[in-house]
């Protein structure tokens, strides 16, 4: 009688058969996290607690605060990361406002404008700005022609450190800030001005609140990110901003003492986590993915709104008494004026390396004194630039299928899940986010030490996939948030098994955010530089670890010889990825 049973009859059956819970499809990929991400980051810090024999004790701890030297760069490193915080709300809040006034396509244009240097590595935009604001530089030779008395000398000092940091942080502010002032209903602050309220009221009262989810978000993601920055304090500031990130290299590749080296990322692990978990408490981490958080308590709301109040009071009477100067002056086009010159400054490091890389000088020099592909040639003729290249290249590859495969199958599984538990699983795949890189990059190393991977291509690629996986993940997960589950009901409906299902009418669908988040994931590992240069081991060079020898060693026209293939690269790249997401967003 089985071989007349009617096809609805077939698909009754097949859906009364024992069923995986959706979460189970997130299980390679935190595993993965856990053998490559948590397990070498809490064997690394459990050193600290170690003498050389192997048994507790805190004479590391006891050394780390006695000794002047670290308590002063952990200092240092806080403060700068303050800085870097503080300036990027400042600057970035009132350009991602006038973005947000644009039109859509108008906006599209800008965001490319802002987000190329954000992709673009942050070693090439640091030596730009290391021979622009030479002392022989561009910069320098216009003032000195303005009849100033000296050459411009501002390298090597705090004050260019923090420019350097808040140059590389401030494309995420913005993109951070920019989608909760988009969602922003256009029509509320038409409605106070009806209701009697000035300009400046309005917006202090109604836009400034409705858009504090973005401006805290991008607070906490830019003060993380900054406490892990070793890069700019190395190239462009003083042994006196060193910061905790160049003391973990000297202590690992210099000294290999694992043990200071353990107690260093602890202290700096826990001071991120420290300041996540009172991010959450008030607003939620799942803000940070496009969630909706949960409320802050009363008492902070009610002292958040009184601090509005007395800023809206003030600024309300500066706009009163400007209202009343003769001829009635306006003053909107400053905040166009200040955004374009923003964006020009983003851009700046990254188009002044095209002309150089054609220079005819023997030297990194801008403007360059001549025309001349003598250092194009030598780069395509290296086999030590071109070795590098490709193998960034491969190694960008399998990163990017990776992270996408991990990545995939866990944000399916979570877009089917209904619990509560989903959003500390979402928490899990942020973590590479969170934790600062450079401590990634030395517990790797640590652990790859023992494996015998340090030195090979599969533990770069191993940890840059850790590394990718974040930015992958929100891509493909805020996919499936707007993906229509009833398309693959009624593909069941009709027949069609789970894996037919997935194959023929899922994957399909999201193809287009996964090339994306392809492409994205290919640009974190093309650019990394921090887990090149520990699991690395000075034996397999990366474009980029090849880059930071040369400007170390012998600054060469090279470098940006090179630099012009990144950045045609993250450009062509960046474009199809753009591409890619608009036909996602049109499904």
């Amino acid at each position: 009688m089985t071989e007349f049973a009617t096809p609805a009859a077939k698909n009754k059956a097949r859906r009364q058969r024992p069923r995986l819970h959706p979460l189970w499809l997130t299980a390679p990929g935190l595993l993965f996290l856990a053998i490559f991400l948590a397990w070498p980051t809490l064997k690394l810090m459990l050193l600290s607690f170690q003498n050389s024999e192997g048994q507790f004790s805190l004479d590391v701890w006891s050394q780390m605060f006695g000794a002047g030297i670290y308590v002063k760069v952990t200092l240092n490193t806080f403060i700068i990361a303050l800085q870097t915080t503080l300036t990027c709300l400042l600057i970035g809040y009132p350009v991602a406002y006038w973005l947000a006034q644009r039109s859509e396509n108008a906006r599209r244009r800008l965001m490319w404008l802002i987000l190329l240097p954000f992709w673009t590595s942050a070693l090439l935009k640091n030596f730009a700005w290391m021979v622009l604001l030479s002392r022989r530089g561009i910069l320098s030779e216009i003032l000195m022609g303005l009849g100033a008395d000296q050459p411009l000398n501002v390298l090597y000092t705090r004050g260019v450190v923090v420019f350097a940091m808040v140059h590389s942080m401030l494309p995420l502010a913005i993109i951070t800030m920019l989608p909760t002032m988009t969602n922003v209903d256009s029509r509320l602050l038409p409605a106070a001005h009806t209701l009697g309220a000035s300009r400046v009221n309005a917006f202090w009262r109604i836009f400034f609140p409705l858009s504090m989810p973005g401006l805290v978000a991008a607070c906490l993601l830019i003060f993380i990110g900054s406490l892990g920055f070793f890069i700019t304090p190395a190239l462009l500031g003083s042994p006196q901003d060193s910061v905790i990130g160049q003391l973990l290299i000297t202590q690992v590749q210099q000294l290999l003492n694992w043990r200071l080296a353990g107690a260093i990322a602890m202290m700096l692990l826990v001071v991120t986590l420290v300041v996540c978990f009172c991010y959450d408490k008030l607003f939620g981490m799942s803000s940070i993915t496009g969630g909706e958080g949960h409320a802050s308590s009363p008492r902070v709301r009610a002292l958040g709104y009184a601090l509005i109040a007395v800023v809206a009071r003030l600024f309300d009477g500066v706009a009163r008494v400007l209202y009343r100067l003769p001829g009635k002056p306006r003053f909107g086009w400053l905040l166009t004026l200040f955004s374009g010159l923003v964006i020009a400054v983003l851009v700046l490091p990254v188009v002044s390396f095209l002309p150089m890389a054609f220079s005819s000088s023997s030297f990194l020099q801008f403007p360059p004194p001549g025309f001349s592909l003598r250092w194009m040639q030598t780069y395509l003729a290296s086999p030590i630039w071109m070795g590098a290249t490709a193998r960034s290249f491969g190694i960008a590859l399998v990163t990017g299928v990776l992270a996408v495969l991990i990545a995939t199958t866990a944000a399916f599984g979570l877009a089917r899940h209904q619990g509560k538990s989903g959003s500390l699983v979402v928490m899990t795949f942020l973590l590479p986010m969170i934790v600062p890189n450079i401590v990634t990059a030395v517990a790797l190393f640590y652990l790859f030490a023992t494996l015998g991977l340090v030195g090979s291509d599969l533990g770069i690629i191993l940890g840059h996939t850790v590394m990718a996986i974040p930015v992958v993940f929100i891509i493909i997960l805020t996919t499936f948030k707007h993906y229509d589950w009833r398309l693959d009901q009624a593909a069941g409906t009709l027949g069609a098994n789970r894996l037919r299902v997935i194959w023929c009418i899922t994957l399909p669908l999201i193809k287009s955010s996964m090339v994306a988040a392809f492409i994205f994931g290919f640009l974190n590992s093309f650019e990394e530089l921090t887990v090149a240069l520990f699991v690395g081991g000075g034996v397999k060079q990366t474009l980029p670890k090849q880059m930071w020898d040369d400007v170390l060693l012998s600054v060469t026209p090279t470098l940006a010889a090179a630099s012009v293939l990144i950045l045609t690269v993250v450009t062509l790249l960046f474009i199809v990825a753009e591409r890619s997401r608009r036909k996602a967003e049109a499904l």
